[in-house]
């Protein structure tokens, strides 16, 4: 390798270090990202005053750091995290509430909490932008994937700014690049019977209460995430997915009042075009017919489905695509393997919703072997993708 390149790798990866380290010390948790934003946008004014750095507000605390060098495609990424690194929901992800650890760095091995979802990428997209002198950066607020209609930092930015004809996604994911993204859907699974007393079994509808028969309704959902995925048709790159997120159901404060209702929520992944109201109808007539044969025979049986977005996809030969795949191959002396079956969904498909052609790469990201809650990345490969999105800014069409 030759020493200017060496270098020049040697300054990113420093950098790159700088800006995790930074976003390691401000919680960013979706929708409260407006302090974090602005953090970062005043080290950033530090360290590249020739940019104009700009912090896009939106609802009550959200926020976005976003900058403009003219003329190239948009390189997106989210600031929020998909976890609150304190947030009442994490121990009921994780099963730990012990504190969670700093940013960790050993040997080529970066750790830390949120680093795939995004901090790793936006780290490597911040640098690649402010060096490469062209093109629109947009780190989002409210960029994951949650129940809720308030604002994103995206819907902000298409309300507020033209948008280019392409666009670039920095996220982690497999390890080649995506035009062609699944859509996603929450559906919501109720069952209701009648509330009654714990010392009086017989007092609810079922007896004992509809909790007590979760498991007829958890193995018919079972069945039907097993069909759903069996029906599923690879369309293009994507596949399939579903995973039963939630369970929930009466009162923890007070358990001796037996609920009467049951709530299951699922998160459902499609790469081919699914009617989400016909979904949640099909699913509606499995449950009750599965209900009538069991203890939950006079209970209501209710479904209801969130539409979150929409399969999308990008042309195989758009140009921001074919200039993806020349760059990868110089970077990485291959081209990008072949995919199907990839069941991420992110901003992209709101992007190519609005028409814009849009390519997603990004690193790859696993658990910490001493604490799961912490992603692992290699800092060579992240600084690999830092020149990739560098370069792109560049040569893409704008």
């Amino acid at each position: 390798m030759a020493s200017g390149v060496r270098r020049l790798g040697t300054l990113l990866r420093e950098r790159l270090l700088d800006v995790l380290r930074l976003l390691d010390t401000v919680p960013a948790p979706r929708g409260r990202e407006r302090t974090a934003a602005h953090r970062l946008r005043g080290w950033c004014a530090d360290r590249w005053p020739h940019v104009a750095w700009q912090v896009l507000e939106h609802g009550p605390e959200g926020g976005s750091l976003i900058a403009d060098h003219g003329a190239g495609p948009l390189l997106y990424s989210h600031l929020d995290t998909s976890l609150d690194r304190d947030g009442p929901g994490t121990p009921l992800v994780t099963g730990d509430t012990t504190p969670v650890g700093p940013l960790d760095v050993t040997g080529d091995r970066v750790t830390g909490f949120g680093l795939g979802v995004a901090r790793g990428p936006v780290a490597a997209a911040l640098v690649a932008f402010a060096e490469a002198g062209a093109g629109r950066l947009l780190l989002a607020g409210s960029g994951t994937h949650r129940r809720g209609d308030g604002i994103t930092g995206l819907d902000a930015y298409t309300g507020s700014y033209p948008l280019p004809r392409s666009a670039i996604v920095a996220k982690c994911g497999p390890p080649t690049l995506l035009w062609h993204e699944p859509g996603a859907l929450y559906l919501t699974v109720r069952v209701t019977g009648r509330s009654g007393a714990a010392m009086l079994a017989e007092s609810a509808t079922p007896p004992g209460g509809v909790i007590a028969s979760a498991g007829v309704v958890l193995a018919e959902l079972a069945h039907w995430r097993a069909d759903y995925l069996a029906a599923d048709p690879r369309t293009g790159q994507t596949g399939r997915a579903c995973g039963i997120g939630a369970v929930s159901g009466g009162w923890p404060e007070k358990p001796d009042l037996l609920p009467a209702r049951l709530r299951v929520d699922l998160y459902v992944v499609a790469g081919d075009p699914v009617e989400p109201k016909e979904l949640a109808a099909g699913l509606a007539d499995r449950l009750r017919a599965r209900c009538a044969r069991s203890a939950l025979r006079d209970c209501a049986v209710e479904v209801e489905a969130e539409p979150v977005a929409s399969a999308a996809a990008t042309p195989a030969d758009a140009p921001v695509v074919t200039a993806a795949r020349t760059a990868w191959l110089d970077e990485f002396g291959a081209p990008p393997p072949p995919l199907t079956g990839w069941t991420g969904s992110t901003d992209g498909v709101v992007l190519r919703a609005h028409g814009v052609d849009t390519v997603r790469l990004g690193p790859q990201a696993g658990p910490a072997a001493d604490d799961p809650r912490r992603d692992a990345l290699s800092l060579t490969r992240l600084t690999a993708y830092a020149r990739l999105y560098r370069r792109l800014l560049t040569e893409s069409p704008a």
